[in-house]
């Protein structure tokens, strides 16, 4: 299993490599100077153009582009991603603010699409060709084929601007305290949304998973025991549907926290995503492209432990 993760972490470091060549000869493309995005605006504000010169010199700005690259990924790694050069905010203060609100609506949205997701598939595969089983199925339809954004939109309008129980958007009020519980009612539609989807598509696996094992030679064993049958379903099905549906579940980590740049700009919630859309409408390119590299390499890293995981889960994975 160590042999197999070390291939996994080595295998990584090319694509990482890829990403951030990317991002680099996309921000040499850009029009302006490259160090206003390297030093802060009150360090340049007052400089000669022969200090400035200086100061580019020990960023290795007029060096050959490779050298560049790698000061600049020398830079990435001390964790200096540059400056906006619209606000001149440092863009890791920046994404260091925003990245633990993203996590927390991605966290939030997981835990409550695999509870019920898991739950609401059990029922549909015990009460198969029941009215729950078709009723869920279909619901399970509904919310695979809408768009996040759309419910995102029904919500506000039905619970915000019609019953008024839940705010449009936004993550705290002034004057509020910042505490979970007080953060709640800011919580709720953002994560509903970015579930659904989700939720649905983890149902309908579910379903499929258990049906699979209801019809394994050892639940007939065990329903020939005598064994009850909530037992058995639990017991012996649930159990052994588990481990594919966990590592799906797993998989899908990349894809929720994609879908959650989404449904932030939609109400508006201050993390990553509403961040991005701010620099892309000001055209603040270095902040969207360093941000969209972040993105990928959490991505790409999350797409790694996947498939640890899953080895972990099934031996067979590695040893192909």
């Amino acid at each position: 299993m160590i042999r197999y993760i070390i291939r996994r972490v080595l295998a990584m470091i090319p694509k990482l490599l890829l990403i951030t060549m990317i991002v680099f000869a996309g921000l040499q493309l850009l029009p302006g100077d490259p160090i206003v995005r390297t030093f802060p605006p009150e360090q340049l504000a007052g400089l000669s153009e022969a200090q400035i010169e200086v100061l580019r010199d020990q960023a290795g700005l007029s060096d050959p582009l490779p050298l560049q690259y790698a000061k600049w990924i020398g830079r990435i790694l001390q964790g200096d991603l540059g400056y906006s050069v619209i606000s001149g905010s440092d863009i890791s203060q920046m994404l260091a603010t925003r990245l633990p609100y993203t996590m927390e609506l991605a966290g939030w949205a997981l835990v409550f699409s695999a509870v019920l997701g898991i739950l609401f598939g059990f029922t549909a595969a015990v009460k198969q060709n029941s009215v729950a089983d078709y009723t869920l199925t279909s619901l399970s339809v509904l919310g695979i084929s809408v768009p996040e954004f759309f419910f995102g939109i029904l919500f506000i309008l039905l619970f915000s601007m019609t019953l008024g129980w839940l705010p449009t958007g936004g993550r705290t009020t002034a004057g509020e305290s910042t505490d979970l519980w007080s953060r709640a009612k800011y919580l709720v539609m953002p994560v509903l949304c970015l579930s659904i989807s989700f939720l649905a598509t983890l149902t309908r696996y579910t379903r499929g998973c258990m049906l699979d094992v209801m019809n394994k030679d050892y639940i007939k064993t065990a329903r020939s025991k005598g064994l009850g049958e909530g037992e058995v379903n639990l017991k012996h099905g649930l159990r052994n549907a588990m481990s594919p549906v966990l590592t799906w579940l797993i998989f899908q980590l990349p894809s929720l926290v994609c879908g959650v740049v989404v449904i932030e700009t939609v109400f508006n919630y201050p993390a990553v995503g509403t961040m991005l859309l701010s620099a892309i409408n000001s055209a603040d390119m270095p902040t969207v492209m360093i941000t969209t590299m972040m993105i990928a390499v959490v991505t790409l890293i999350a797409s790694n432990l996947v498939d640890i995981v899953a080895a972990m889960m099934d031996p067979r994975i590695r040893l192909e």
